[in-house]
């Protein structure tokens, strides 16, 4: 197993919690302009990714703080990841009372609200994971966005140099920035944007990296009230042996089910003022 977590009217207690440590700190400043045509732009990606590539499963403490729905948050999360595509998050109140645990593997997640005892099953994982933090990923891309990695199956477009330490490449509705700075450091993924279309852009963001993987995450929405959510990892073991029961809740017998509308409802995105 990894640990514990949040419910429905606690997940706002979960990532709403209390309004301690905000997302105050600056984004970094990205370039802009059409830059210019790297060829080195492939090599650069390869060796900021190669770290993460060495990843095959993860577990973290993180502590989680900033806003989501337009509501301040803060939250305590075990987080355990684990390719292709397996995921556990569990999230932990005051006095290490236990608010939730979600788990998803493949196309399948499950959440189960424990303070209210309510349980949703067969959900999609990026869905269930958007109405819980306001953050659309599945499991495989949150093993992606906790390690700072780039897995895509296809290759990146040709990149885009902006002076001596940036490049720039898009994959898909993504446009993937590398920074090294000094320019003899080694290149670093710094930030992923995501530019989906139907919905508002938003950005994963990297820093403070040890041993090539991020400690500090930022995701942050163009839209003010969608979420803007800053993760501090620790305690990280990299490539440990998760067998499938730490992918999987047990539910009560006595648990109640949720809808996904419900859900969306009763966490960090409802408006309690109406």
């Amino acid at each position: 197993m990894i640990r514990r977590s949040p419910r429905a009217r606690t997940i706002v207690c979960l990532l709403a919690a209390l309004a301690a440590s905000s997302c105050g700190a600056s984004l970094t400043r990205l370039p802009t302009g059409p830059g210019s045509p790297a060829s080195d732009a492939a090599d650069a990606l390869t060796q900021a990714t190669s770290a993460c590539h060495a990843v095959m499963s993860m577990t973290a403490d993180a502590s989680v703080s900033g806003s989501a729905g337009g509501r301040r948050l803060r939250a305590r999360l075990s987080v355990g990841v684990q390719s292709p595509a397996s995921a556990r998050l569990e999230a932990i109140g005051p006095f290490a009372r236990p608010l939730f645990v979600l788990a998803a593997r493949g196309d399948t997640a499950t959440l189960l609200l424990n303070e209210d005892n309510r349980i949703l099953e067969r959900g999609q994982p990026r869905a269930v994971l958007e109405a819980i933090t306001g953050v659309p990923l599945d499991a495989a891309e949150l093993r992606d966005a906790l390690t700072g990695c780039s897995l895509s199956s296809r290759a990146p477009a040709d990149g885009q140099q902006f002076g001596d330490d940036w490049r720039m490449l898009r994959d898909g509705s993504r446009s993937l920035y590398l920074n090294r700075n000094p320019p003899s450091a080694p290149w670093r993924l710094v930030a992923v944007v995501h530019q989906e279309g139907t919905a508002p852009d938003w950005r994963a963001e990297y820093r403070d990296f040890v041993d090539g993987l991020p400690r500090t995450i930022r995701f942050v929405s163009t839209s003010q009230d969608r979420f803007n959510l800053r993760l501090e990892l620790r305690d990280i073991e990299l490539n440990p042996a998760l067998g499938p029961e730490a992918f999987e809740v047990r539910v009560p017998t006595s648990a109640q089910p949720i809808t996904l509308e419900e859900l969306r409802r009763a966490g960090p995105l409802r408006d309690e003022s109406r």
